[in-house]
């Protein structure tokens, strides 16, 4: 469990409340049971048609090589932080549909569900996961193959949260910085857009 717990306005489950993104993170390796665990949770969650439209490649530090490869397909800036995971991942989605060639427009959104449930499982491990969108698309098709119909979209980096110190500095702001949301009403609308739904205001 994390020690930046959210301060949520209506009551959610623990795990979703401990769940956050260090920059900062432990070299202790990740036991692969609970990566197994932490993909099996990933495996199970919905999507349309039961397409399971999502891919994972995984890279440990027990591979220095494969590690620095999937180091590569990040953006630099992701690269500084991310370089003391024990794990990174990348998120594929495949993006038309196996059963009939058409273009799947669920497909991403079903790789952000299991996504989803990675993250929770993790939570509950006592993990950590940062997710990223700043990643190189062409530079992973290059180094995997990744097929036409396919595309790296997010990656993660999984582990134990570490301390701050060896953080530039904007970093360390980020990971010492309050977690905020927007409120229910500035996304939850009845009636028409941008009207807050009666759900969305305190009683």
């Amino acid at each position: 469990m994390s020690d930046k717990k959210a301060s949520p306005d209506y009551p959610v489950h623990e795990f979703i409340a401990a769940r956050w993104s260090p920059y900062a993170f432990a070299g202790r390796p990740v036991p692969e049971d609970d990566l197994r665990s932490l993909f099996e949770a990933a495996r199970w969650a919905p999507s349309s048609y039961n397409e399971q439209p999502w891919s994972y490649i995984i890279a440990t530090k027990d591979n220095p090589e494969q590690f620095q490869e999937l180091l590569s397909c990040l953006v630099e800036g992701n690269q500084v932080w991310a370089k003391a995971s024990p794990v990174l991942a990348l998120g594929i989605v495949s993006l038309k549909f196996a059963r009939n060639g058409k273009v799947n427009r669920a497909a991403v959104h079903d790789l952000g569900l299991a996504a989803g449930n990675l993250l929770f499982e993790a939570t509950a491990r006592g993990l950590v996961v940062h997710q990223m969108i700043g990643i190189l698309p062409d530079r992973a098709r290059e180094v995997y193959a990744i097929p036409e119909d396919s595309e790296a979209w997010t990656a993660l980096a999984i582990g134990y949260k570490g301390d701050i110190a060896g953080l530039p500095d904007n970093l360390k702001e980020r990971d010492l910085a309050p977690r905020q949301r927007k409120p229910l009403s500035q996304f939850v609308f009845s009636g028409k857009w941008g009207s807050p739904s009666p759900l969305a205001t305190k009683p």
